[in-house]
């Protein structure tokens, strides 16, 4: 994966359907997802879990199935649920694949497993929030099963929701800029931070941009980390005008810059999670870097659903220390 795709006519009509049992209590254990099946029933402590629809192509230039995006998961599983579990997680489905239309869904749906467990959130419309978290393998199954490409985390955990572990900047460009300039605001807001002793951590978006995240001593209210977010992004943009803007109504950025958006870390919002494949061509990923490789001239197609168990076989987790306790930025000192 990705993979050539078959010739005409090769593409099997009809599918076996099977049974494969993974072995209960072993989140890190490496799971086979049948890729000539259409339908599979998985055993997994416990937990019955069936994944349709696992032939049907989800990034047609590689020809690339269902079943690939759910192997994926499956392989980096290790990696991922420390950052999303107890989270809750609002799902992104492409039912359609990755050029497809997409829709969001907060509220676990109908059909969720008993033993998907639900994370309350009160909206200020009012409303109770049933949102889904996905704390093992079988429920990061369940959600790219339902069409989930990529995966969108709370901020904070589901005993606080307004306390989050970490503040971010997404770096988005305008009309005319290209990833060379993101890299290089990247490396400018880097080098920001570091003069405040703010210790910061990129990863790639998977799609345009760079986000970076700075992994915060929890305490602060979601509104006090946007807070310090716009401030701190108001003044980098004045001090680099010609790299960098923080003016977030569309019709009065400057093109050619790139946007430092600092309202991603509004209460209610979220960013597709490290290690999420994306829906774009040859299916990227959203990866962690180090600061060196953004150095050097990363591209976003470097990191890709073929590519990533080895990266991370090589590298690890690039993201960890956003989940130590040692390093976190005390922001109430900033406040």
């Amino acid at each position: 994966m990705p993979v050539k795709s078959p010739q005409k006519g090769s593409h099997p009509s009809a599918y076996r359907s099977a049974t494969i049992r993974a072995l209960p209590k072993r989140r890190n254990a490496q799971l086979t997802i049948p890729q000539d099946t259409k339908e599979i029933t998985l055993q997994m402590g416990g937990k019955e879990l069936t994944l349709t629809n696992l032939s049907k192509v989800f990034w047609e230039e590689d020809w690339v199935t269902k079943a690939n995006l759910l192997q994926y998961y499956a392989d980096i599983a290790s990696y991922l649920l420390p950052h999303i579990e107890s989270r809750a997680m609002v799902l992104k489905r492409y039912p359609d694949g990755a050029s497809g239309k997409f829709f969001f869904q907060k509220h676990a749906p109908a059909s969720r497993p008993d033993w998907v467990p639900i994370c309350e959130i009160q909206h200020p419309s009012a409303n109770l929030v049933d949102f889904p978290v996905v704390n093992d393998l079988a429920g990061l199954l369940w959600a790219v099963n339902l069409g989930s490409i990529d995966l969108n985390p709370w901020y904070a955990r589901c005993d606080d929701v307004d306390r989050p572990y970490y503040l971010h900047f997404d770096l988005d460009p305008t009309p005319g800029a290209d990833f060379t300039l993101v890299r290089k605001a990247a490396l400018v807001l880097r080098d920001e931070l570091d003069a405040l002793k703010i210790k910061s951590y990129p990863k790639t978006t998977g799609s345009r941009g760079i986000h970076i995240y700075i992994p915060i001593v929890r305490g602060p209210l979601q509104k006090e980390v946007w807070t310090f977010a716009k401030a701190f992004s108001v003044t980098a943009a004045q001090k680099y005008s010609k790299i960098l803007t923080s003016e977030y109504r569309v019709a009065k950025r400057s093109p050619n810059r790139i946007l430092v958006d600092y309202n991603q870390n509004a209460w209610g919002r979220t960013l597709a999670s490290v290690y999420s494949a994306r829906p774009k061509p040859h299916a990227p990923v959203s990866a962690p870097v180090t600061w060196e490789e953004v150095e050097l001239g990363i591209e976003i197609g470097d990191f890709r659903m073929d590519n990533m168990v080895q990266r991370l076989a090589k590298v690890g987790d690039l993201y960890k220390p956003l989940l130590a306790q040692k390093g976190r930025f005390k922001l109430t000192a900033r406040l």
